[in-house]
């Protein structure tokens, strides 16, 4: 089985952020949510993964993602489309690295709390032509649902539905036998323009193929907003930090719950609250820092307090008191003289002066 990821998105609704980096390149944890998504192929036991990228973000995305998983016995193919049609229209484009073979579909800035290799073996035990996860949300119209038939097989997908026929919503995670290339050749574009993945699946049903769902009962974030990066980085950080102090801390310095400190920080005179980390070569000094907040690398924060934020590297606060709630970009600038609390999203080489 191969792994393709979708990671060709502009990330409008993350500007300014995303007019300099790729969406699935903002991080998490201090780390782009991709690496999240390619971590969780690898742990399902998959190591060919091919990777979707746009004709403008491909170099970003294939540096950083051969400098993290580079050198191993995994194989990486970077697929471009060379314009946004839609899911189905990615899988198109990737078929001819597909093959015939089974793959797994995750969107790459999509984060879920499941076990992969689970679902895999659901997959094939079910000899499932498409497996789908979904989710039961209390406002379907936001999302595809699908309607199950009294053996659990999926009958219908609808796209937002107005009154909806299930609350059971589509999550990006699907795992599709060869016969979906054959699906998308029947289907046209939607209203949008795009070649719907939902459309896909529904034709897989009117030819008559096994399309069963697995429900999700852990957490989904689609990182596709400031609040749901936030809301993300309080998931990840709450499911995997421990507390790890490896750069300079203070004797005077109060450290409460999992927090890490990465090598080359040095944390002066402050209180840290986890879950949080303090990236490498940031210097922390007479601040409060956390709770669920992540703070880049070769940052600088001085006299000012941060929680529930995600900071990226060479950020430099000064004197800044209250700042909650916050995306910041690489090298921005936020100094004020006492304000009461600020929430910010602010893109890369900013200054703020309050």
């Amino acid at each position: 089985m191969k792994a393709l990821i979708l990671a060709a998105g502009k990330g409008t609704r993350l500007r300014p952020l995303t007019y300099t980096m790729p969406k699935p390149m903002v991080p998490v944890m201090n780390r782009p949510v991709l690496f999240f998504v390619i971590d969780q192929a690898i742990e399902g036991g998959i190591k060919e993964i091919g990777i979707v990228v746009s004709p403008d973000n491909k170099e970003t995305i294939r540096d950083a993602v051969m400098k993290e998983y580079g050198g191993g016995d995994l194989s990486f193919e970077f697929i471009v489309q060379k314009e946004p049609k839609g899911l189905a229209h990615a899988v198109r484009t990737a078929q001819p690295w597909l093959g015939d073979d089974d793959f797994v579909m995750l969107l790459g800035d999509n984060l879920t709390e499941i076990e992969l290799s689970e679902m895999i073996k659901d997959f094939y035990n079910e000899k499932a032509d498409a497996l789908i996860l979904v989710k039961e949300v209390d406002d379907p119209t936001r999302f595809g649902v699908v309607v199950l038939d009294e053996e659990g097989n999926v009958k219908d997908l609808v796209e937002k539905p107005k009154v909806p026929p299930s609350n059971l919503a589509i999550v990006g995670v699907y795992l599709f036998s060869p016969s979906i290339h054959d699906s998308i050749l029947r289907i046209k574009p939607s209203w949008r323009g795009e070649y719907e993945i939902t459309d896909a699946i529904a034709e897989l049903v009117k030819m008559g193929k096994k399309v069963k769902v697995v429900k999700l009962d852990g957490w989904w974030i689609d990182t596709g907003k400031k609040d749901t990066v936030l809301e993300a980085n309080f998931a990840v950080l709450d499911a995997y930090a421990e507390q790890k102090i490896e750069g300079e801390v203070s004797e005077d310095t109060r450290i409460i719950g999992r927090v890490i400190v990465e090598e080359g920080a040095v944390v002066r005179s402050s209180e840290l609250r986890g879950p949080a980390i303090i990236g490498a070569g940031t210097i922390v000094e007479n601040s409060s820092i956390g709770p669920f907040t992540c703070i880049g690398d070769d940052s600088e924060i001085k006299n000012s307090s941060i929680s529930y934020s995600v900071f990226l590297d060479k950020v430099k606060v000064i004197g800044v008191h209250g700042v909650m709630d916050s995306l910041v970009g690489k090298n921005a600038t936020i100094s004020m003289q006492g304000a009461p609390k600020v929430k910010l999203f602010i893109g890369d080489d900013a200054s703020v002066e309050l």
